[in-house]
């Protein structure tokens, strides 16, 4: 008599997260659904990239010196990577509460603020907790049934909690949170830098090149030259003004208006999260105030 073996593939968490995420390469892989903006942040970087090899590189390597070229395809590397590496992330999503979890916060909360009538809007449902002998406010998440971390934010996009929640960006088709925030910010910067040198050196290669054949030559000679020009003055000022942006709130260990002091039942001229512009304070630990339900 044989026995018979009936072997199942064990599920996955990624497989069963709510979310409105897609997955591929077994789960490694995590993105938005909504990924057209993205492909058209990889053709701008990959297409810009590509006419400067084809049309400046030569030049300016046998006139100025082989290493533009070589800086700039290790720059274009580094871009790409860290814009994959933020796209394919998983920017920190916290799981939503189980069946039994859920049930008990609902009591629990039920019990603190008494039965609602019907047709009346129950109270906010907040939790108190000590941040550096501060209070904050923790807010109810009624999809994921959890109370959110300080700095956490739900996507609407997505349909998830993600923890330090930044933004959501089309731009690489992913959210930006605690997990991938430092890839975010390195590919904003290598990009400046990229989108500066290419610009640079794109004047530079004009200019060298209309002493000997002229201005209109040189630009029939290589037609790519305006449309890199263009796609890099337009791109400039916002991935610039972006990536400054950034930069001033890691030095103040802060994150975007949604999560300032004000929004999280604290006076606007403090936070407990800040290291302030020349010191470092520690922000780790959060102690719970008290185990009741706020609901005033």
């Amino acid at each position: 008599m044989s026995a018979v073996m009936i072997t199942r593939k064990a599920t996955r968490k990624w497989e069963k997260l709510p979310g409105k995420n897609t997955f591929c390469c077994d789960g490694r892989v995590m993105m938005a659904r909504q990924k057209g903006v993205f492909y058209l942040t990889l053709f701008l970087i990959v297409g810009t990239c590509s006419l400067f090899f084809a049309f400046e590189c030569p030049y300016l390597a046998v006139h100025l010196s082989p290493a533009i070229p070589v800086f700039a395809v290790l720059l274009f590397v580094f871009v790409i990577a860290m814009l994959l590496r933020t796209s394919f992330s998983d920017p920190g999503v916290l799981p939503r509460a189980l069946p039994e979890e859920a049930n008990f916060i609902e009591m629990e909360i039920e019990a603190a603020n008494g039965n609602v009538l019907a047709g009346q809007r129950p109270p906010p449902r907040i939790r108190n907790v000590q941040i550096n002998n501060q209070i904050v406010k923790l807010k109810y998440c009624y999809t994921c049934k959890i109370f959110r971390p300080p700095r956490a934010s739900h996507c609407s996009i997505c349909d998830n909690c993600v923890d330090r929640f930044d933004h959501h960006c089309p731009w690489v088709g992913n959210c930006v949170g605690k997990r991938n925030y430092r890839y975010f910010y390195l590919f904003t910067l290598s990009l400046s830098l990229l989108t500066i040198y290419i610009f640079a050196f794109n004047i530079v290669h004009v200019v060298l090149r209309s002493v000997d054949s002229g201005f209109v030559n040189t630009l029939k000679e290589t037609p790519g030259t305006v449309l890199e020009v263009l796609v890099c003055f337009f791109t400039i000022w916002s991935v610039v003004g972006l990536t400054g942006f950034h930069t001033y709130l890691i030095s103040l260990n802060q994150t975007p208006m949604r999560t300032s002091p004000s929004t999280l039942g604290m006076d606007m001229s403090t936070s407990p999260f800040s290291f302030g512009p020349f010191r470092l304070k520690s922000t780790s630990g959060i102690e719970i105030f008290g185990p009741e339900i706020d609901g005033s």
